[in-house]
């Protein structure tokens, strides 16, 4: 019979992605190791959202280098974890309340030999000591945290107080089109942001399979970088 220990111990998959540079002139490739964990948390699979973004980091890896990021919701890591072997200071955090999530965010860095990143608990909506306590930000990420609509309005008030401390960071961010009401335009103007879209074809994100994963497939898959409104900068 299972001992109970042995039944909490979760059921781990490690996923490698290996993202690439088309460019004949430099061949330079970059592999993470990511840990999954088989269990009903959403938070613990790679999502298509985030190899997404991850190929988005990659691509821009010689403006993050010394670069403080904040992953927020990580869950799995990709993005940070992508980050942070690009030479930025990374900060992942998920859901205070989630301590399987923020382990899993530990493995993630473990798992890749990342020594010096640092795990926060922060839930969306909660002005925590954590959240006000963070270092002053360079870039902001997060992929499929616009997930459940009851979320987005959380979720934009942390990006809005983040912003506002750091107001001239990005969030730079990456959503699944799961319905045709989707959208958080109402919301952006009433936290004073705009956010600009990025063409998945201008970062080689426009295929079924990227980093040697098939996970992005046929999704509708939208990028977007969110930035205060430029005469709301300073206040």
């Amino acid at each position: 019979m299972m001992d109970q220990s042995e039944a909490e111990t979760p059921s781990i998959k490690y996923k490698q992605f290996t993202f690439e540079d088309n460019n004949e002139n430099t061949q330079q490739s970059l592999s993470v190791s990511i840990p999954e964990v088989l269990d009903p948390q959403y938070g613990m699979y790679v999502w298509p959202c985030a190899v997404v973004l991850a190929q988005y980091l990659w691509t821009q890896r010689q403006e993050l280098r010394d670069k403080t990021v904040l992953e927020l919701g990580a869950g799995a890591s990709l993005p940070g974890v992508v980050a942070s072997r690009c030479g930025a200071k990374v900060i992942l955090s998920d859901n205070a309340e989630k301590p399987l999530c923020l382990e899993n965010c530990r493995r993630s860095c473990a798992a890749n030999g990342l020594h010096d990143i640092t795990v926060l608990p922060l839930t969306w909506g909660e002005v925590s000591p954590e959240l006000t306590q963070l270092p002053q930000l360079d870039i902001i990420l997060g992929s499929d945290i616009f997930y459940e609509p009851r979320d987005f309005e959380d979720v934009l008030l942390t990006v809005a107080f983040l912003l506002r401390k750091n107001p001239k960071a990005q969030f730079w961010t990456t959503y699944q089109e799961r319905s045709a009401d989707w959208s958080i335009e109402v919301l952006l103007n009433r936290w004073k942001m705009s956010c600009v879209d990025v063409e998945l074809e201008t970062f080689d994100a426009d295929k079924s399979e990227l980093a040697g994963s098939s996970l992005p497939g046929n999704h509708s898959i939208e990028m977007m970088i969110i930035t205060l409104e430029t005469g709301d900068v300073g206040l």
